[in-house]
């Protein structure tokens, strides 16, 4: 993200953090800084090593709770991988449209947008009689890579879900 997008960013998270009556202090400027400088998902556990490295007193609540805001805001997506599995996305920012297919088996996540799911949804949402809020696209499924050679680069070991469910 180019300086001035991340500016627009900073200033919309301070109003956001202001019209509920919190500080935006310099932790959370680095956060909010380190969330979308990058378009990659992320668990809120990788950024604390991240954050310590320039400032030692962020701690793990402070990350939570400003992710949990940041949510409310809208300015970030949770996408649930299931069992519990959450990750975040910055990238809507940019690209408000996409939607996703995770692996169930190596968790791999690949955006993509397409123009016919656009209009579908559109057509859907008209037809009964909805003004989405919100619009998402999660697919699962296994990727072919496993399927077809055994083995992904990915994958973390052990059995896959696919397998274990036989």
């Amino acid at each position: 993200m180019d300086q001035q997008s991340l500016n627009a960013v900073l200033g919309q998270a301070q109003a956001f953090f202001a019209s509920k009556g919190l500080r935006f202090t310099r932790q959370r400027e680095a956060l909010v800084t380190l969330i979308f400088r990058n378009d990659d998902h992320f668990r809120p556990e990788d950024l604390l090593p991240k954050l310590r490295k320039k400032d030692g007193a962020v701690s793990r609540a402070t990350i939570y709770r400003t992710i949990l805001l940041l949510v409310e805001s809208g300015m970030l997506r949770e996408i649930s991988l299931g069992g519990g599995e959450r990750l975040y996305d910055p990238n809507f920012l940019k690209s408000p449209n996409h939607n996703h297919l995770v692996c169930v088996d190596c968790k791999e996540i690949i955006e993509f947008e397409d123009l016919n799911i656009d209009v579908m949804q559109n057509c859907i949402t008209r037809r009964l009689g909805f003004s989405p809020t919100q619009k998402a696209i999660r697919i699962e499924g296994s990727c072919d890579r496993l399927r077809l050679l055994g083995s992904c680069a990915n994958f973390k070991g052990g059995k896959s879900r696919r397998t274990a469910r036989r």
